[in-house]
Order: structure tokens, then sequence, then C-alpha cells
């Protein structure tokens, strides 16, 4: 029976779950802490999920400074609430994201925002270097539609690979911290300055 307090305990830790969800998923799961682990993600993703058409017109703009001061980001985060606003875990939400974007450099926040034309540029691109392979037009096609795929997928914010964690991306790290917090949460604009 310590074993299973201990579990909850972990889980409670691990994931900011409330307890009667971690328990129901250390159940649902034979008591293996990576199956409730997964449980856990599966249902935050659900609440995010239900969430995510609440309006959040609350939040800050946060601003970093790499220590070199040649790189600047500012980033407007919103929740619904000034109250989660001011949260541990909103607030380091929030200084992760500055971070990356100024690591990362994504050229917008989703993939629906990436300029017409860059798209147009890149797929000229892939098609030029998919001609040059000689392969069957259908091959082809599927070539290019996979380098598509897999620029837009490294422009967005949303679908970059977390700089400090990149099995996750930060579309991921959004939905885990809406469940933490028990609202929605929208990456809304940012700029990166370089010099």
């Amino acid at each position: 029976m310590a074993s299973q307090i201990e579990k909850i305990k972990q889980l409670r830790e691990e994931t900011a779950a409330a307890m009667m969800d971690v328990k129901r998923a250390l159940d649902e799961s034979g008591g293996d802490l990576e199956g409730a682990r997964r449980v856990l993600r599966e249902r935050g993703q659900a609440i995010a999920a239900k969430k995510s058409g609440r309006e959040a017109t609350e939040g800050v703009i946060e601003v970093y400074k790499h220590f070199n001061g040649r790189v600047g980001v500012l980033v407007e985060i919103n929740c619904e609430t000034d109250f989660v606003a001011r949260t541990d875990d909103f607030q380091r939400f929030t200084k992760n994201v500055a971070l990356h974007i100024a690591s990362m450099k994504p050229l917008c926040v989703s993939e629906d925002d990436i300029p017409a034309d860059a798209l147009n540029e890149e797929r000229e691109i892939a098609e030029k270097q998919a001609a040059e392979m000689n392969k069957p037009e259908n091959i082809t096609k599927q070539i290019v539609e996979g380098r598509m795929r897999k620029w837009t997928g490294e422009q967005a914010l949303l679908t970059q690979g977390f700089a400090k964690d990149p099995d996750i991306t930060v579309g991921q790290l959004l939905q885990d911290t809406i469940q933490k917090v028990g609202e929605n949460v929208v990456i809304r604009r940012f700029v990166r300055y370089e010099l």
C-alpha cells in the first residue's frame, strides 16, 4: 500500500494532476507509472481541447534579452484571468517560450500563419530539387509534399521541437500548461530581434 501512496505522490508532483485523477490513472494502468503518465497526458489533452474555445484576454508580454545583448524577444501570451497570469506555472511557460523563440528563430506562431510568398518560394525550391532526381511524377510529388511538411513544421513555433526538450513540441508544452493552470492559454504573437 505504501508503494501506491508513493506512486500517487510522485505522479502528482510530476503532472500537477488532482489526487483522484492520479489514483484513477494508476488503477487503469494496473499500477504502472508509465501507463498512468500516458493516461494523464491523454486526459490533459482532452481537457485542453475543451478549454481552447474559451476567450483568453489576460496574460503577459514576456521579454527575453540574450546575455550578449544581441538577441531579444517580445512575446504576448494570454490566459483567461490575471490570477493565472501571476502563477509560477504560467510565468515559467512564458519564459520558456521566449527563450525558445530566441534560440530557434520561428517565422510565426502556427503553420497557418506562414506567409504565402515564403511557402511558394520554398515549394519552388523543393520542386526543382525533386525534379533533378529524375523520379516518376507521383514519387516526385510525394517528395515535394514531404519536404514541405517538414519545412512548415520547422518554421512554425507550435510545431517546433522545444529547445529544452526536443522530444516534445512547443504545442505539447502549451497543452501541458493548459492542463496545469486549468485555463485556456494562447501564444498570440511575438517579435524576435537580432543584431
